[in-house]
């Protein structure tokens, strides 16, 4: 949904406001780190009492503490972006057309939905771990259709500015707080006297969130430096044309972020019951299904680019302007989801001192390289940029990760769960990019789009093992109805 309505957005809004959607995301992104590491390590200790580690009362405790340190930070991160939202409208942005007031109401007011967002994401981690992704996923789906759909409306029908969009994004954060609120307390089970605010519960978890903490930082600082810098360095205009990029490369996030949500809590489980065996077939299992997923859907959107661009904005010169980005970007999207998996699995041993090392010296690495590239070879040099710090994770760190966790399995990752799905992915795509006759109108470009989306997409989970294997026993038990049995 919230890329379905972009190009309506864009033709309400203007490029300049549309913008102004992408220092949302870079806000949103900001608001991770306040995080401290808390909701992920709140999500893995309610997968670990699902194991039967923690008690019920324990749990109780943690979720009340982490609901009461979420209502300082909410006020504390509004009032923050409010005494800001002068100085970024006025001295940080480059708006051309948007009129500094319009731009500073508009930052005030997202700095209120960002605050809401992080209350959201207590409650989704909660559903996460209890392994409820049915119920978390319902959620998402109709709040998403809220969110976009409703924006549109109001867009269309109330007023087309931005500061009504963001009004209307609020409007539907508190909604989606208290339908989370009802859902994950219906879930967990019920106790005489409730959960209590408690420091130690909180210090129990303090080491674990700390590292996720400054991973957090980190992150936040290679996801969103070349964000941050082009915020600064282009217009408006030309930052929404980098927005634009970025957010159809990380769509690829769709298909990598569900299989975290469900593999993460189930290695935590596995973890904790030292079930090395089958931590084994369940990692390559989440592996195979984020390379199948994402791989074929990236390389799509590599090798279709322009055609992927022209059906979704219906504007020649934006596509002109974007695809060129989409394409660089998306090989760094697809390199980072690659890594989701082994990153996953360190998190359920709780080791996070491997990943603080290697993004702390990305961060060195990598900033001065943007401070270098950015100026000379504008938004596509920063990507490439991205580009190459994602391919050091896979094509060096990842032995690392490996020589101490599944130590017998780094060849099978590389080959089984990686390589062999990847080109087969390529190999389908670009013989259907290849085939495809040129001229053909907008009907002719969907149908050849989704019927090569659709081969990549079969071809890539065939060569997957243990994808292939589910598959099939899938098909069987479906087919199973209808095969008449001989007398």
């Amino acid at each position: 949904m919230s890329l379905a309505f972009i190009p309506l957005y864009i033709k309400y809004l203007g490029i300049e406001s549309y913008a102004l959607i992408g220092v949302f995301a870079i806000l949103h992104a900001a608001l991770m780190v306040l995080d401290m590491g808390m909701t992920p390590a709140l999500s893995r200790e309610i997968a670990r009492f699902n194991g039967s580690i923690s008690n019920a009362q324990s749990i109780r405790d943690l979720l009340r503490s982490m609901e009461v340190l979420g209502l300082c930070i909410t006020i504390l991160v509004a009032s923050c972006v409010w005494a800001a939202s002068g100085l970024l409208a006025t001295d940080w942005l480059k708006a051309e057309k948007l009129p500094t007031g319009v731009v500073e109401k508009a930052i005030v007011i997202m700095g209120f939905v960002v605050a809401l967002r992080f209350i959201e994401n207590i409650y989704q981690n909660c559903l996460v771990g209890l392994q409820k992704q049915v119920t978390s996923n319902v959620i998402n789906c109709t709040v998403a259709t809220l969110r976009g759909l409703g924006a549109v409306g109001v867009l269309a029908w109330v007023s087309p500015s931005i500061e009504a969009f963001f009004v209307w994004q609020g409007i539907v954060s508190l909604l989606t707080i208290i339908i989370l609120i009802i859902a994950v307390y219906q879930y967990l089970p019920a106790l005489p006297q409730g959960g209590r605010f408690s420091w130690e519960s909180l210090k129990n978890i303090r080491h674990f969130a700390l590292g996720i903490m400054i991973i957090t930082i980190l992150s936040f600082l290679l996801m969103q430096v070349d964000k941050i810098l082009l915020s600064r360095l282009l217009t408006l205009e030309h930052f929404g044309y980098y927005t634009l990029a970025a957010l159809a490369a990380n769509s690829l996030n769709i298909f990598a972020a569900p299989i975290d949500q469900a593999f993460f809590p189930r290695f935590s489980a596995l973890v904790a019951r030292d079930d090395q065996l089958l931590l084994k077939s369940t990692y390559h299992m989440g592996a195979q299904l984020v390379t199948v997923l994402v791989g074929s859907a990236a390389i799509v959107l590599m090798i279709f680019g322009d055609v992927v661009l022209t059906l979704w904005t219906h504007n020649i010169e934006l596509t002109q302007k974007v695809t060129p980005l989409l394409i660089i970007l998306s090989i760094g999207m697809l390199l980072n989801c690659l890594m989701h998996m082994p990153y996953q699995l360190q998190l359920a041993h709780g080791w996070t001192s491997l990943t603080i090392k290697v993004n702390a010296i990305a961060v060195i690495l990598a900033m001065p390289a943007i401070f270098l590239v950015a100026p000379r070879y504008g938004a596509a040099g920063a990507a490439w940029v991205w580009v190459v710090l994602n391919a050091s994770y896979v094509f060096f760190v990842i032995h690392i990760i490996f020589r101490r966790l599944l130590t017998t399995e780094k060849w099978r990752w590389y080959i089984q769960d990686v390589a062999v799905p990847l080109l087969a992915a390529v190999i389908t795509a670009g013989i259907a990019k290849w085939s495809i006759p040129d001229g053909l109108g907008t009907v002719g470009q969907t149908v050849t789009l989704l019927l090569s989306s659709s081969l990549t997409l079969t071809v890539t989970a065939l060569t997957a093992p243990l994808v292939r294997q589910q598959l099939y026993l899938y098909v069987t038990k479906m087919a199973k109805p209808y095969c008449v049995k001989k007398p």
